[in-house]
């Protein structure tokens, strides 16, 4: 990412370039790219590829100012963060599922920013419902961010699903918990961006996946709350865990939550892909 495109990137977050790579700099960052750039899945259901190169995501998520899912959005918020001097490195994680079931390899793609300071944060911008701020990856104990309370402990053997990366001289996976639930498991060995394409695929594809089985836009509120728009259902949380839910009756009405609440442009309501989930 050059100068030009790292500043287009800053200005579609509305934030300053960073003087210094600083933890107080992500910080901001992290928090004006969850409130400014929606987590959606609505080129998987309006027949969108879905491409892992640089110059793809940013011309979707700047050029175009639309969202994405993981791949998208933690793969092009790494490569700005790279371009502003972070030390980043993407890491391949599996999301918990029920019973605490890990998903598939490369389900989910997270990023290790260092700084500055010397330490190392866990950065994602692409989970949904998930932390405002990076979490330490060195503390294991409570982290209170306004999107839960988080821990970030060391996966054991006896944890359920070891993906046999840990090792008495290898790396130690990560579990990542949110509010006493496994979120997902992480990998702490480096990745290349492509190195998730046959997780993207999977993930816009097979009738398993939960993105193809329903229509998400949401993003976090200046508020600190969270509004979501799943297929014609609006909802906004407040902060304090609240609700307000609301049906949209009308096509007009959807088109129009898109461009105003979320600043996406569209010319078609996108339909669900595989409402059943039998493919």
């Amino acid at each position: 990412m050059n100068s030009a495109q790292a500043d287009a990137y800053l200005r579609r977050l509305g934030a300053a370039r960073p003087g210094r790579p600083t933890g107080e700099a992500l910080r901001e960052l992290h928090l004006r790219h969850l409130r400014t750039v929606p987590f959606e899945n609505l080129s998987i259901h309006l027949g969108e590829e879905i491409v892992l190169e640089e110059k793809s995501l940013l011309g979707k998520l700047v050029g175009s100012r639309r969202g994405g899912f993981c791949y998208e959005l933690n793969g092009a918020f790494g490569a700005l963060l790279t371009a502003l001097g972070y030390e980043v490195r993407l890491l391949a994680a599996r999301v918990y599922g029920e019973g605490e079931r890990l998903g598939i390899p490369y389900g989910h793609l997270a990023l290790r920013v260092g700084t500055v300071e010397g330490d190392d944060r866990l950065v994602d911008v692409g989970f949904g419902a998930h932390s405002h701020h990076p979490l330490a990856l060195g503390v294991r104990g409570d982290q209170t961010d306004p999107g839960g309370t988080f821990r970030v402990v060391e996966a054991g053997p006896e944890s359920p699903g070891v993906t046999g990366d840990a090792g008495p001289s290898g790396p130690v996976d990560l579990d990542v918990v949110r509010d006493g639930a496994r979120q997902y498991r992480l990998e702490t060995r480096p990745r290349a961006l492509g190195d998730f394409t046959a997780g993207a695929w999977w993930q816009a594809t097979s009738p398993r996946s939960h993105f193809t089985r329903s229509l998400v836009c949401s993003r976090v509120t200046d508020a600190g709350g969270r509004i979501t728009l799943s297929g014609r259902t609006l909802t906004a949380t407040a902060p304090d865990g609240r609700k307000e839910v609301r049906e949209l009756d009308r096509e007009e009405e959807v088109l129009a939550t898109y461009q105003d609440v979320f600043g996406i442009g569209l010319s078609e309501v996108p339909t669900v892909r595989n409402p059943s989930g039998n493919g």
